[in-house]
């Protein structure tokens, strides 16, 4: 099958787990047989076509307005980088005219939209659409979307998921979130999860003993983008609980964003300077050893459509503690292959970590019960071949599949209600999962 991805991140332009995703997925597409291209956003050497582990790479130049890539710049730099990618496509698909094209989040959806239609203009067979909304921007805000660079995005979210043929949403919770946002039929969505590759998590004894000599007393590390939705201020207040019961605990923070100064702030006014380290961005290998390393990893996100982060970590055979948010309530089974706790709750995600440091045989039982899951559920061969189950349908079914174009209107409301409409598991008051009504 010929494939090819549209992303505005692709290694080594990587700023969280959507590059990633991609770059995993296309490389499992090709290592499975299919002639695969991904389009994306040339660096600082300019313009490159070159293929990279079987999968063929064309990096393009943005086109005007060249601005910088910021909040107040967003739009206008979104809007030079479809434009070269449309054009970029155009030419690809004189000679390669591909079956599917599979653009990834918003940020691609008008570029996507045209690369959709351009295989007839060349006079090739009509390529189908798939979107993957990796999260939405009503899902990051909490149901609010009150300004008017969020307004302008979840407009093009609502025409980008109408338009495709096929929607891919990484959860059920996802798939719920996309429906009750965008009026898709739930027919049209997908669910395929992210993935992991199990090896690469694996690190040896000397470098998980190297991290643990920087870093004395029991390891506690999160990894990931510091924003607001990820939850690491919840985190940090939870410390102060957990330093009673454990007075030598240690957390890791890896990872930066804009919340970073806000939560350095916030540990000195805690008084946990000892007991909190910023790590800042890690190259992958040094990643892999921290969290290898660590006696417990958690995912305290108070928004988080998959929540990649917790699979990786079972892949390195370290317990989870997460938040019951989104899809982290389906990837980590309380109980069983890790701990929840009620998303926002210092207390509860403090209970639930001080379990999995007091309590070390229920942390390797359920770390070894993730390790199996990960292996048997979020391989990226597996995911690979989920997605090529669905291009297939989408196929089979013709394109387009979307709305009329009258009826790409996702009105005024500066709040979506998304809370209401979006059932998420009860937790009580130690972290643990109740019964809703309990």
């Amino acid at each position: 099958m010929r494939i090819a991805h549209l992303s505005w991140e692709y290694p080594p332009i990587v700023y969280g787990g959507l590059g990633r995703h991609v770059h995993a997925l296309a490389e499992a597409q090709a290592a499975q047989g299919h002639d695969v291209v991904v389009l994306t956003q040339a660096g600082q050497s300019g313009a490159e076509d070159h293929r990279v582990n079987g999968v063929r790479v064309i990096r393009v130049p943005r086109d005007a307005p060249y601005v910088p890539l910021d909040a107040e710049h967003l739009i206008a730099w979104v809007l030079g980088f479809n434009s070269a990618v449309a054009r970029a496509f155009v030419s690809l698909a004189r000679q390669w005219a591909p079956q599917v094209v599979h653009g990834h989040d918003w940020l691609v959806a008008s570029s996507l939209a045209i690369a959709a239609r351009a295989s007839d203009a060349a006079r090739a067979s009509d390529a189908v659409s798939v979107l993957t909304m990796h999260a939405t921007e009503a899902g990051r805000h909490q149901g609010w979307i009150p300004s008017s660079l969020s307004q302008t995005i979840h407009g093009v979210e609502w025409w980008a998921a109408n338009q495709a043929s096929t929607v891919i949403a990484c959860s059920e919770h996802m798939r719920r979130e996309i429906t009750a946002l965008f009026d898709v039929p739930p027919d049209r969505i997908r669910v395929i999860p992210n993935g992991v590759d199990p090896a690469a998590w694996q690190v040896s004894a000397g470098r998980r003993r190297r991290v643990r000599q920087r870093h004395a007393g029991p390891l506690i590390v999160f990894t990931g983008r510091l924003e607001w939705e990820k939850g690491v201020h919840t985190l940090i207040d939870a410390m102060p609980r957990v330093r009673r019961a454990i007075p030598d605990a240690h957390l890791v923070i890896a990872g930066r964003g804009s919340a970073r100064d806000d939560l350095v702030a916030q540990v000195r006014s805690r008084r946990l300077g000892r007991q909190v380290t910023f790590e800042g961005w890690l190259p992958e290998q040094a990643l892999h050893a921290l969290v290898a390393a660590a006696d417990v990893a958690v995912v305290p996100s108070i928004y988080e459509p998959f929540g990649i982060v917790a699979i990786e970590a079972a892949a390195a055979g370290t317990p989870v503690v997460a938040a019951a948010s989104g899809g982290l309530a389906e990837v980590v089974v309380d109980g069983q292959t890790g701990w929840l706790f009620e998303p926002g709750s210092a207390s509860g995600l403090a209970a639930c970590l001080t379990q999995a440091l007091v309590d070390r045989t229920a942390a390797r039982r359920r770390a070894r019960a993730g390790l199996r899951r990960v292996e048997e559920e979020y391989a990226w061969p597996r995911i690979a071949r989920l997605t090529d189950a669905a291009y297939r349908d989408a196929i089979e079914q013709g394109s387009p599949a979307g709305r009329p174009e009258s009826d790409y209107c996702p009105g005024p409301a500066l709040h979506v209600n998304l809370l209401t409409t979006m059932a998420r598991p009860a937790v009580d008051g130690t972290g643990q999962l109740t019964e809703p009504g309990d």
